[in-house]
């Protein structure tokens, strides 16, 4: 919870009230390995904070899953559409590696807003960095060629990616899991 807090005070003044009112309504959660944190066709009710570990975000095939995102330790995650529409996910969730979460509900957040002095600053810091993380992906598939993506990925998680398996990295970056063999060959 340290880290969410230091978050939220590196970018606005953060009263001891308001910090203890936002804090009273976070849940800690812990999921094993493998674990769906969230279904396609539920609603999402949380919005989370990764204590430690990692998920990933795909939409399931019968053949092969289209993983189209990761949130790792110290980022927020969420299906941040079904959060906000309160309209059921699209896609599915699930964890990489045991994973401990900070969740606060959508109502709670609602009365986090309503009630606190920096509730909605606390809410914008939030959707900028799922943002940011959506909108460097796109741009990541449209500069970038696959094995950039993949290098891009290693140079921020290198620890992390190793622990994901390789069918996952392949369907992030848009390849194949030959064509991503092929890459990591060439470039070891």
């Amino acid at each position: 919870m340290n880290k969410i807090r230091e978050l939220f005070e590196s970018i606005v003044d953060l009263s001891e009230e308001d910090w203890t009112f936002f804090s009273s309504k976070l849940e800690r959660v812990e999921f094993p390995k493998k674990s769906v944190i969230l279904s396609r066709g539920h609603v999402e009710n949380y919005l989370s904070f990764i204590e430690e570990g990692s998920v990933r975000y795909f939409i399931p095939k019968i053949e092969n899953d289209l993983t189209f995102g990761f949130s790792f330790e110290h980022q927020f995650m969420c299906a941040y559409d079904s959060f906000l529409t309160r309209q059921p996910s699209s896609y599915e969730i699930d964890t990489l590696s045991e994973t401990i979460l900070w969740r606060i509900s959508h109502a709670d957040l609602q009365e986090v807003y309503a009630h606190t002095k920096v509730g909605n600053t606390i809410g914008r810091i939030t959707s900028e960095n799922i943002f940011l993380i959506k909108a460097e992906r796109e741009l990541s598939l449209l500069n970038q060629t696959a094995e950039e993506r993949y290098l891009s990925l290693f140079k921020k998680r290198p620890n992390v990616i190793k622990e994901i398996p390789l069918k996952y990295i392949a369907s992030y970056i848009g390849i194949t899991p030959q064509a991503l063999s092929r890459i990591r060959k060439r470039i070891s």
